[in-house]
């Protein structure tokens, strides 16, 4: 099965068993028990899943073996490090759930291994940080400015998320 084919099935996969207040856990699970069922053995696929809760700022996770994504601002920074293997490995694999919180005016940043395999240079993770730790409001702008066509050999995939700062909080400081 090539791996186009692999990803659109499990786009449709996904979107077949995901619904509204869907839950990161479960939905890894069944997509890994599937994947391991219908799959050849060498095929396999990284994946995270989230749900955020946009009044708290609360996460849920599962990170089946993606890039870890970054929750950042304030001038720190949180790797959501993998909380179990690739999809599809093995039928019973085991996932855990985490989370973590985006506060206001924080960000989230997921990317595909395109993203750091493009950053030339020495320690691509670490020039990622650097950029996330730019606070001119200009991330998207300064992650696309690291990659170097001539090391672009993949798909390079970026979602930022940014919450908005709590506008009821900002009023009281005054």
């Amino acid at each position: 099965m090539p791996a186009a084919l692999l990803a659109a099935n499990i786009q449709a996969l996904v979107g077949s068993i995901a619904g509204v207040g869907a839950d990161p856990l479960a939905l890894t699970r069944q997509m890994s028990s599937y994947l391991s069922r219908y799959t050849p053995i060498d095929r396999f696929a990284t994946a995270v899943f989230i749900v955020l809760n946009r009044d708290t700022g609360e996460l849920t996770y599962v990170n089946a073996g993606h890039n870890a994504p970054i929750v950042f601002g304030s001038r720190s920074a949180r790797l959501l490090e993998a909380t179990g293997m690739p999809l599809g490995l093995f039928p019973e694999a085991a996932f855990t759930a985490n989370t973590a919180i985006l506060l206001p005016g924080g960000a989230l940043l997921l990317f595909t291994d395109g993203l750091t395999d493009s950053i030339s240079g020495e320690n691509a993770e670490d020039r990622l940080r650097e950029a996330l730790a730019d606070d001119s409001g200009k991330t998207m702008h300064i992650l696309k400015s690291l990659v170097d066509p001539n090391f672009n050999e993949e798909d390079v995939t970026i979602l930022l998320v940014k919450r908005n700062a709590d506008v009821a909080s900002i009023g009281s400081l005054g």
